[in-house]
């Protein structure tokens, strides 16, 4: 079993920037997933990034490319999502999870945080 806390979010104006954190408890294999998600009131949760320990990275959905970055910091088991240019759309709770898939898939992850909200006010 794998233990995710995630961090950082927050209020923020559009155009600023969060970074926000997801610690594990531990790593499992190098080519395991570990993904970021976001469910905004009344929507879907939806997937926004995604990478492997071994450092290989999901192509970022149309919605979050070139302002979002997923990065790892092995000796930390944590992974990153820096977030750029933030707009009010963006508004959601976001969840790191788990999967033993390289897929964008939200039934093929498994553990999850408790999520972090982040808002952007226009």
């Amino acid at each position: 079993q794998v233990q995710l806390v995630e961090s950082g979010g927050g209020l923020v104006q559009a155009g600023g920037s969060l970074r926000l954190s997801c610690a594990a408890s531990r790593r499992t294999v190098s080519n395991s997933v570990v993904g970021w998600f976001r469910q905004a009131p009344g929507k879907e949760r939806e997937f926004v990034a995604g990478m492997t320990w071994g450092g290989l990275v999901i192509n970022y959905p149309d919605s979050v490319k070139g302002r979002f970055t997923i990065s790892r910091d092995i000796a930390r088991n944590t992974v990153y999502l820096q977030m750029n240019n933030l707009k009010p759309e963006d508004t959601a709770v976001y969840y790191c999870g788990t999967s033993e898939r390289f897929t964008t898939a939200r039934a093929s992850y498994n553990y999850w945080g408790q999520g972090t909200q982040v808002t952007v006010s226009s």
